[in-house]
């Protein structure tokens, strides 16, 4: 997916009839809120190699977020397999990582607004030649797949191109998306699924170690997630759909999509 049809995308996604303007949006009042973030999610969230400083794509969005609304970001590490149950038993207040909008997820934990809109791609070996997709992919017994457990892209790889059994020894567990990606480069595994944002950055930045093949698996909207309840939600909300109309979050895409150099 190119980095134009990410901004059409992400446009698309957010441009609602009526924004927020400066004069409407809520004022937290200097509120502090603690975030759990993993760090692991290039370029939404990961440690910078030149500072080990905590960046990306959604830091800065949070950034924006809470110039807006008035309030002070705490940031806490917390694992992935931990961060949803985490955010539902109100050990923080909010919760970021490129967190797909599910169903299933809505049951422990509310949502805000969708800030992006992404579609699930085969990453691969820039040498890959043995399939070009998901169905190819899965008739070969022979072949791995990198995942983390319990993300939209483990599920995906188990029920849209595997045999919708989790437990199927094809798939080889890592603890972070980094994780499945040196592996995928190792040849220890032939195909890590990922999102388009998540997969054009790693693309462009492999020296054309890597690619992404066939047409995409799933699509995705990703959201912030609070605990059930949360006075947040709403404000949070405005403050997106102000980001949106303000220019600010096509801003913040490009600079993560096209103009980072690590």
């Amino acid at each position: 997916m190119s980095i134009r049809r990410i901004l059409l995308a992400l446009c698309a996604l957010l441009a609602l009839p009526v924004f927020a303007s400066a004069e409407t949006l809520p004022d937290l009042a200097g509120r502090k809120v603690v975030i759990a973030v993993e760090n692991a999610y290039f370029p939404l969230q990961f440690n910078d190699p030149k500072t080990g400083q905590a960046v990306g794509w959604e830091y800065d969005m949070v950034e924006a977020l809470s110039k807006k609304l008035n309030f002070v970001a705490e940031y806490q590490n917390v694992s992935w397999d931990a961060m949803i149950q985490a955010v539902s038993d109100k050990q923080y207040d909010m919760g970021m990582t490129g967190i797909t909008i599910t169903a299933e997820r809505k049951e422990k934990v509310d949502f805000s607004a969708p800030y992006m809109l992404s579609e699930i791609y085969m990453l691969v070996r820039g040498d890959e030649n043995r399939f070009e997709d998901a169905g190819a992919f899965g008739d070969d017994d022979t072949l791995l797949i990198g995942a983390q457990a319990g993300t939209s892209t483990f599920y995906a790889a188990v029920y849209e191109v595997l045999d919708k059994n989790e437990q199927n020894p094809r798939i080889k567990l890592f603890e972070t998306f980094a994780a499945s990606v040196a592996a995928l480069q190792a040849g220890d595994v032939d195909m890590v699924l990922t999102d388009s944002a998540g997969g054009n950055a790693v693309v462009a930045t492999s020296g054309g170690k890597l690619k992404m093949v066939g047409p995409p698996i799933q699509s995705e909207q990703f959201g912030l997630i609070f605990p059930k309840g949360s006075d947040l939600v709403a404000p949070i909300d405005a403050g997106i759909k102000a980001l949106d109309a303000d220019g600010a979050l096509a801003a913040i895409t490009r600079k993560w999509f096209v103009d980072y150099k690590p």
